[in-house]
């Protein structure tokens, strides 16, 4: 059975990908700009979940990336940087530097917090899925 953390972040993830999905169920990546289906993409941590934990449940932290730019285009490709070039473009430079100084900061949180926030982003999925008639 996954952990409340891991609940919370494929929460977060499902919620990010769903949100930016346009009426009829697509979402451009975030990195490349491929139009894919909101369940066919992953939700790209622009700073890896790894990092912090600060950042890892943060919604602006995570966005709809197609599954090569997530993967391989992150580690060995150009897809950070372009994932880099579009948090400014959206964000500005200000709340991107900002990310880069917390990212190390740890945030412990409680068996109650990660419940409260699957419970909120679980009724916002439910919205969006309303939304785009996606039940």
């Amino acid at each position: 059975m996954p952990s409340l953390k891991t609940k919370a972040l494929n929460t977060l993830q499902k919620l990010a990908r769903v949100a930016a999905a346009d009426d009829n169920g697509y979402v451009r990546c975030v990195s490349c700009g491929t139009a894919t289906h909101w369940k066919e993409c992953d939700g790209g941590h622009y700073i890896a979940k790894g990092h912090s934990s600060y950042w890892s449940l943060r919604i602006e932290n995570v966005h709809p990336q197609c599954r090569g730019c997530n993967s391989y285009g992150m580690r060995y490709g150009t897809a950070a940087n372009e994932y880099t070039k579009w948090m400014i473009d959206y964000y500005g430079r200000e709340f991107v530097d900002e990310m880069e100084k917390l990212k190390r900061t740890p945030v412990k949180i409680y068996k109650k917090e990660y419940e409260e926030m699957i419970m909120e982003w679980n009724g916002l999925i439910n919205q969006h899925l309303e939304r785009i008639g996606d039940q």
